[in-house]
């Protein structure tokens, strides 16, 4: 990936949601447990990357808190509610699947968080970083050099950056 050279936060218009989820593998062994729902977890993101009209902006997958997880950015908690309930989606089934195997092991566990954030009540900075993230969510914005977090937020308009930046 390519870097962006200089400080910049991301560029999105409107609400949007922050749904973090995954899973945690307490028994490594047991494969045939926790394997299908890795396997969904990925099939799922296919199918919401094939169709953006869903409302998914991005999912970046990894360790997430103790086990295989991703950080997604949607547009909207509806896009993300219609997409969990749709019976024509890769998500419904394999939810039924999963809970069916949980009553007899609990080899695996799963977690979300939702987060609905409200236009202007978030700050991003990133600085010679590739696209990750909201940012690759969104676009980039440059940011003015020596703005700080809580004038990007609108907690404070005078305030000085008690480092300076790079650039």
């Amino acid at each position: 990936m390519k870097n962006i050279h200089g400080r910049v936060s991301a560029d999105i218009e409107g609400d949007f949601v922050v749904f973090l989820i995954g899973m945690h593998v307490n028994r490594w062994y047991d494969v045939r447990r926790w394997g299908p729902a890795f396997v969904a977890m990925v099939r799922m993101i296919r199918e919401l990357q094939a169709r953006p009209e869903l409302g998914l902006l991005r999912a970046d997958g990894g360790w997430v808190l103790g086990g295989p997880g991703f950080i997604q950015y949607w547009r909207s908690y509806e896009h993300l509610e219609a997409y969990a309930r749709a019976s024509d989606s890769v998500h419904l089934p394999a939810w039924r699947a999963f809970n069916r195997r949980a009553r007899t092991s609990d080899s695996v566990g799963i977690w979300h968080e939702t987060y609905r954030v409200t236009s202007g009540n978030f700050e991003v900075m990133y600085n010679f970083m590739p696209e990750v993230g909201l940012l690759a969510a969104s676009g980039a914005a440059p940011l003015q050099r020596g703005s700080t977090s809580s004038q990007r937020i609108g907690d404070r308009t005078q305030d000085t950056a008690p480092v300076e930046p790079p650039n």
